[in-house]
């Protein structure tokens, strides 16, 4: 069975949490088993993503840059890539985020995140709560994630 890792940072308004768990329904229904993690409530251990098939990562906008905790991910990410780079590589990756008027944050997450492997599908924004039109391209994401893995 694929896996298929949810990280995202979440708080105050639960846009961000929103969206995960819709690409998370959408990996789902396409077969595969994932696990949510919001970052906010607790840094995620990088050796664990060693496990996973694929992975999906929501931010908010915060001064048109990623969520710090996801920042640490990627410093861990890198660290652990250098001393052993097995299973850290080239998973399908997918990428959204929610912004209250901004979305610069768009550029260097896909900026970021290229390095971790090939990004599936386009990055999806929502501005503010996300709509019902977000959600279900969010599903949709989901879904493709979990088919891209080979």
């Amino acid at each position: 069975m694929v896996s298929v890792l949810v990280l995202y940072h979440s708080q105050q308004h639960g846009n961000t949490e929103q969206m995960a768990r819709a690409v998370a329904e959408g990996a789902e229904a396409a077969g595969a088993e994932v696990t949510l993690h919001n970052a906010n409530n607790g840094r995620f251990d990088v050796e664990r993503y060693r496990a996973y098939d694929a992975a999906a990562f929501g931010t908010p906008d915060y001064y048109s840059y990623l969520a710090g905790t996801l920042k640490v991910f990627l410093d861990d990410w890198y660290i652990a890539k250098r001393t052993h780079p097995t299973g850290l590589l080239d998973k399908p990756l997918a990428l959204f985020f929610t912004h209250g008027g901004g979305g610069a944050v768009k550029r260097p997450l896909e900026q970021l995140f290229r390095r971790l492997g090939p990004q599936v599908g386009e990055t999806i924004e929502s501005l503010g709560a996300p709509s019902e039109a977000v959600l279900e391209a969010c599903r949709a994401l989901g879904r493709q994630l979990a088919e891209a893995v080979e």
